[in-house]
């Protein structure tokens, strides 16, 4: 064996050769003598890979661990073999090799064990020969140097081996040492009295071993439908004042690993890594202008291509939405000139210049409005409530909707500007300061008054709102409850988008309502950016954003594809991200949903023959998107979606027929001052007073009766809908 493999063996680095053609150090863990072959592996990217190679490939590369039979044939010191296979053999030859002295005999069965037994036979017959007396002692000198070159050169060549191995081990305990020396360093400039210092250890361990490749202005940008990709943040003062822990790792331009805490039964403390793979992962070093570069960018050609493109920014309040699309924040000023929305604007103008477009005579328009829950405001326009309505072409039209026009980047960063300071903000159960809108900024090309293309740049609430559907608030619940069902909404027409599937559920909200026509259509194109805080208290949210994000486009991407497959951290499991959600079922979702329907039957079907709502388009979508999200959505939660949905739509009736009995009554007034102007008279006709007064007291009560019942059974939907946010079980990973 020890033949065969040279001086090779276990444990010793050899240069290999990859498929791609890299060449690069592995160590040889094993080998196998039946094929000719040894298995090498090596660290790449924080993962152990390995393989096997046969010998050929080995030695091609590596001439210094070849077996030593192949290397010393030179015509000083021929082997023993060769002396008894060739009879053409000078006599002086043959004496040297069959007179051995006894002490070489191990180095010669060390060097090959087929040439010391065909030595012996040799040795006999050449002893049976008596050598000619004249010649003897001469020869017999030069045989004693002879025998002293070959055992010099054959200790040298042992020599030689001994060094290698030598050099390598001196150079592995250099390295143990250099590390226990880094480590002992370490451990004196950080404070250990830090609650999560172990962690911090493991983490910085884990992170040595990576291989960074980040993301940088070089690359290329690649062509996508649909792109979703990741921006971290860096530690903001508030996370640096409480020493928390960065948990999130950026080793390549298209990997986030999310270094989650975890806690065994024994207390024990360790890591679960967490890998995610998108089309492009943003660093904290990442500037506003390299996100634009890669994300929104792309898109501006295509609304000058008679496209639709969309470009959203999604993520927990603080993680950086707002900074991305409006720009740098200098303490509470906001430097719009810095964000997407005026990258973006700015680009749509240069674009105009080009003589290509500069011949089509289009106008460039603008608007700003919000989505709060279920409800649109234009924020140009002193917030006024808008009305969402579909035509007879179904087309969706927002009703009063102003469209400003803007000359260049300055106009445009002025409706910014104005539209920011009205925007809606409030208290969440993860920020003090949260976005309780999604906040829509197109950009729209005219021709000759017609639609040519349409920008849309979304910021979305922050998604810790939709965990809030269980507070004792009632607003924060249906905000909660509107932004969950919106943003459930927008995945799946997006997915819709990227599969071309025939039906897009957009009615089951209206953020997606509003953007129909971004999601319909070959030459639409959507880019969502998801935005994550570093900080280790922060850790279930970004897992939230991140899993959101994955499965957006989760479709086209295999296991294989993802660059590393964690070893758990101490978990010592992989963990992809599709696979999350399924160990927080408790129940059997088609048994709840059953009973859940059966248990309230009755007052859906008054609720239905009452108000009609009960086969609407919106609902047929709602309920569509939860069957879509099975995992996602529990049937309790399904169950109030659809309370809060029909609670929405008795909201807006209610509030139809109030304004319609306002009207009424101002004209019931000018009836009944007619009527008492009448009475003035001195021969008024008193029976045609009493049956004019009548008719207006029976529409009166008619009308106002009506309202009665409504407005008592919107109490009812109220009530329901206070219950049914109380069956709602949280279905969050438990935090450490």
């Amino acid at each position: 064996m020890a033949g065969v493999f040279g001086k090779i063996f276990v444990g010793i680095y050899v240069e290999i050769k990859r498929s791609d053609g890299r060449i690069h150090q592995a160590m040889v863990t094993s080998l196998h003598e039946d094929n000719e072959s040894v298995t090498v592996e090596w660290i790449e990217n924080g993962d152990t890979k390995g393989k096997e190679i046969d010998l050929e490939s080995i030695f091609a590369l590596n001439p210094d661990v070849a077996p030593e039979e192949e290397i010393p044939q030179s015509p000083e010191a021929p082997l023993p073999p060769s002396s008894i296979t060739k009879t053409s053999k000078v006599p002086k030859t043959r004496r040297i090799t069959a007179i051995p002295k006894p002490e070489n005999a191990p180095r010669e069965n060390r060097a090959a064990a087929v040439g010391t037994t065909r030595a012996r036979p040799s040795q006999h017959s050449q002893a049976a020969e008596p050598p000619p007396p004249s010649i003897t002692p001469q020869p017999a000198v030069k045989e004693t140097l002879m025998q002293q070159q070959n055992g010099n050169t054959l200790s040298r060549k042992k020599s030689n081996c001994v060094k290698e191995v030598e050099r390598l081990q001196e150079q592995r305990e250099k390295r143990r040492l250099q590390q226990q020396e880094l480590r002992e360093k370490r451990a004196q400039e950080v404070d250990v009295n830090l609650p999560n210092y172990e962690i911090m250890c493991m983490i910085r361990d884990f992170r040595a071993s990576l291989d960074y490749r980040p993301l940088t202005s070089n690359d290329a940008i690649e062509e996508h439908r649909i792109c979703v990709c990741v921006r971290a943040r860096p530690l903001n003062k508030k996370e640096l004042s409480v020493k928390d822990l960065d948990v999130i790792t950026i080793p390549s331009k298209d990997v986030v690993m999310v270094h989650e805490p975890k806690q065994k039964v024994d207390l024990t403390r360790y890591l679960e890594n967490q890998t995610f793979r998108f089309d492009y992962a943003f660093d904290k070093n990442s500037t506003n202008e390299m996100v634009y570069r890669f994300t929104a960018q792309p898109l501006v050609e295509t609304i000058f291509e008679r496209g639709m493109a969309t470009c959203f920014a999604y993520g927990q309040t603080g993680s950086g939405k707002t900074h991305t699309m409006g720009g740098d924040f200098s303490g509470k000023n906001q430097d719009c000139s810095k964000g997407i929305y005026a990258l973006a604007a700015r680009d749509v103008f240069l674009m105009l210049k080009k003589p290509v477009y500069k011949k089509l005579d289009l106008q460039v328009f603008a608007t700003f409005f919000e989505i709060y829950s279920g409800k649109v405001f234009d924020l140009l326009n002193r917030k006024t409530k808008l009305r969402v309505l579909e035509d007879g072409k179904q087309q969706v039209q927002v009703v009063g909707l102003q469209e400003r026009e803007v000359k260049c980047t300055e106009d445009v960063l002025k409706l910014i500007e104005m539209g920011n300071s009205c925007r809606t903000s409030g208290q969440t159960s993860a920020n003090a300061h949260s976005s309780r809108s999604h906040a829509v900024f197109q950009i729209i090309l005219r021709r000759r008054g017609k639609m040519h293309g349409k920008f849309s740049l979304i910021d979305l609430a922050g998604n810790e709102r939709g965990a809030d559907t269980s507070s004792a608030d009632r607003q924060t619940r249906l905000e909660g409850a509107e932004i969950n069902k919106s943003l459930l909404a927008l995945k799946e027409c997006i997915r819709a988008l990227g599969r071309n599937k025939p039906h897009t559920p957009f009615r089951a909200s209206k953020l997606t309502q509003v953007l129909r026509d971004s999601f319909i259509g070959e030459n639409s194109r959507t880019c969502m950016i998801a935005t994550i805080s570093p900080g280790m208290a922060s850790c279930e949210n970004t897992l939230n954003t991140l899993r959101y994000a994955n499965r957006v486009k989760e479709f086209g991407i295999s296991p294989s594809d993802i660059p590393f497959s964690q070893s758990g951290g101490g978990g010592g499991r992989s963990e992809l991200s599709p696979t999350y959600e399924m160990k927080h079922l408790t129940m059997d979702p088609a048994a709840g949903f059953e009973c859940h329907q059966e248990g309230n039957i009755t007052q859906l079907e008054v609720l239905e023959a009452q108000w009609g709502v009960g086969s609407s388009p919106q609902r047929d979508d709602l309920k569509l998107l939860c069957e879509q999200n099975e995992e996602e959505v529990s049937p309790q939660l399904f169950t109030f979606h659809e309370v809060v949905s029909q609670l929405v739509e008795m909201e807006e009736q209610v509030l139809e027929d109030h304004r319609a009995v306002f009207q009424e009554s101002i004209r019931w007034l000018e009836d009944e001052k007619v009527l008492l102007e009448m009475t003035e008279e001195v021969d008024y006709d008193v029976e045609s007073y009493a049956t004019q007064l009548e008719q207006i007291l029976d529409q009166k009560i008619d009308i106002l009766t009506e309202l009665r019942d409504k407005v008592k059974s919107f109490r009812c939907a109220l009530q329901e809908e206070e219950q049914a946010s109380k069956q709602i079980t949280p279905k969050r990973p438990r935090a450490l």
